[in-house]
This record gives C-alpha cells, structure tokens and sequence, in this order.
C-alpha cells in the first residue's frame, strides 16, 4: 500500500475516489492532476484516506466548488478540517469599505494639519539644539570639529566648481543671446551688458547657485545623517559623548554658508564671462571692453544684495539637509522619502525668501 496520494474517476466520469495519504509532503505527485480535473463530478469519496491534514482538506473542498461534487466518505478528521477552511473562507470582497469623499476630504486635510503641526514642533526643537550647540561651542571653542568642517567646505565648494561654473557660463550665454535679440528690435542691443551684468550679481548667480547645492549638497547631507540614524550610528554617537550637532550639523551647515558666498560671486562672474563670450562673437563687443563695461553699468550694491542673500541660503540649505536626516527612522525607504523632502524644501524656501528679499531692497532703495 502506497504511502503517497492517489486518486480514480470511475468509468462513467461521474465519481472521484481519493486515497492514500492527503499530506503537505505527500500531495505534490497528484496535484497537478487534481487541479487539471474540469469535468462535472457527483460525488469526490474521501472513505479510502488515511491521514489527511489542512492541505489535503483544502485541495477536497476546491475540488468540490470547482466540479460540484459532494464530498462522502469524510472520517471525523477530514470533516472538521473542511468545516474550519469553509468556515474561514470569505466570498465578499477583500478590500475595506471606501469612506464617502466628504469624509476622505476632511481626514485628508485633518493629516496634513496634524502633519505641519508634528513638523513645526519639530523644526523648533531642530534649531533650539542647532542654537545650543552653536552656544556651547562658542563658549569651548576648542571642541568645534576644524577638520570636518574643512573636508566639508571642500565636498561643497571645491568640488562643485565644475559644475556650477559650467552652468553659470551657459546661463551667462543664454541670457546674453536672448537679451540681444530682443533688444536688437530697439537698436539697443549694448544694453546686454547692463542686463548679464545686474541679472547675474543680482539674482541669477546666486539663485542658481543655491539651486544647485540644495541638489548637491543638500540631499547628501539628509542622506548622509539618514543612513547614519538607520544604522545607529548617531545614537552610538550620543552614547559615547558625542554630541551629533556638535559633530555632524554645525560643521556642514557653517560649511555651506560659508562657501555659498564664495560659490555665488563665482558663479556671476562665470554668467558674465558666458556673456562676454557671446557679445565678442554676436553682437561686436570685445572681449575685454564688455568686462571693463560691466563695473560701469553695474551698481556696487547689486554685489552687495548678491553677497548678503547668498549666506542666507547656505543656511537654509544646510539647515534643511540635515533637519531631514535627522528625521530619518524607521527603514531605508525613509532615507529617499527625507533627501527628496530637503531638496524640494530648501529649493521652494530659498526662492520665496528670494522673492522677500526681492520687495525688500526694492523698498530700501537698492532696485
């Protein structure tokens, strides 16, 4: 007598005979088989089985929904395992009942709420350490961390000359030849060099500029901090007396307001010397009479509001990239959902405050 599972269907196709043992490790020969029965079945007899488990009562009762037939024959065992698994199945749907969009409306906006409230508390508890351990280190100098914050400046600024000296130079071009052609229409295409030079110290070097490090330099430090927080590194940190503001965020954030400035009037005068490019080949200007132009047509102050916006963004962009990895926890999805989360803030934060710093110099008298 065979210990596997076995079956017959009579010789009038009406009567499915099981036998042998219907177990999880013996089921797999006749499986196949089973399933691939299609035809109408009176009766599926269950008198020849042995030993039956959970497997093989499930593998009955789909044989019966699927062929009609009456299960006969069940020992006790067999009976109560397929009375639990039909008890347990359910015929309605699986997914949970949709709320009314009235109701979807109001806890939408109820989550976003509580959201924004949960995010401020922790934006002020955020700068409150950033404030304190600034204040400590202010007052014991000696534990500011120098070389970090040097290797820092070198990851923000040193290495993103390149690029952000390609860019500016582009953009440099595209407004210079844009600007041309429009003012060609009034005769008055040497205005370029008056539109390249307050464009560019004014507004776009640095704006683009700040851009680009929220992209660069931004999303590494959430990053960065995240993975650090996942792998507990952080909370080592503040168990072997470490302060990690002390250690991680101060020397990134001075880092990038610092060479924000520096990145911003390096990338106005790429933007010019892009203009001067196009000027010396399009429009007839040389070279060097465009740049000596420039401190002519350009007023000191437009430098100034350059230079004092550039700072301001550093610190948001350091602030939020580090504000996001701070938050990390939980699992690695976190890690992009946070370095997304510092990019898209600190781009919209710095081109709103852009926008007041806009109306304020306007106000001040340096339009």
């Amino acid at each position: 007598m065979s210990d596997g599972a076995e079956f017959a269907i009579d010789e009038k196709g009406r009567r499915l005979a099981l036998s042998g043992n219907y177990l999880v490790s013996t089921i797999a020969p006749v499986d196949t088989d089973l399933r691939a029965i299609d035809q109408q079945l009176s009766e599926i007899d269950l008198s020849k089985v042995r030993e039956i488990d959970t497997v093989g009562a499930w593998i009955a009762l789909s044989l019966s929904r699927a062929t009609g037939g009456k299960i006969v024959g069940a020992s006790e065992r067999a009976q109560r395992l397929i009375d639990a698994i039909s008890a347990t199945e359910s015929g309605g749907e699986v997914a949970a009942e949709r709320a009314p969009l009235f109701t979807r409306v109001f806890e939408a906006t109820g989550a976003r709420v509580d959201a924004a409230r949960r995010g401020t508390i922790w934006a002020v508890a955020f700068l409150g350490q950033f404030l304190l351990a600034a204040g400590t280190l202010l007052r014991h100098p000696r534990r500011f961390r120098t070389k970090a914050f040097v290797r820092q400046m070198e990851l923000v600024g040193v290495d993103a000359l390149a690029i952000i000296g390609l860019m500016s130079f582009l953009i440099g071009i595209v407004i210079a030849q844009q600007g041309a052609v429009q003012l060609q229409q009034f005769g008055a295409e040497t205005l370029t060099v008056n539109l390249v030079g307050r464009i560019t110290l004014r507004e776009l070097g640095v704006l683009m500029t700040a851009i680009m490090v929220a992209g660069r330099s931004g999303s590494a430090f959430a990053a960065q901090i995240g993975t650090m927080k996942l792998t507990e590194e952080v909370d080592a940190m503040r168990t072997i007396g470490i302060s990690p503001m002390e250690a991680l965020v101060i020397p990134r954030v001075l880092a990038v307001t610092f060479m924000m400035i520096l990145l911003g009037f390096y990338s106005a005068g790429m933007a010019i010397i892009g203009g001067a490019v196009v000027g010396e080949l399009a429009l007839g200007i040389p070279f060097g009479s465009f740049l000596s132009r420039i401190k002519d047509v350009v007023p000191i102050y437009d430098l100034w509001v350059g230079l004092v916006k550039a700072p301001v963004f550093g610190l948001i962009v350091g602030m939020t990239g580090c504000y996001q990895g701070m938050k990390v926890e939980g699992n690695s999805e976190e890690v992009g959902l946070k370095t997304t989360n510092a990019v898209v803030f600190a781009i919209f934060t710095v081109i709103v405050l852009d926008a007041f710093f806009a109306v304020f110099f306007t106000n001040v008298g340096w339009a």
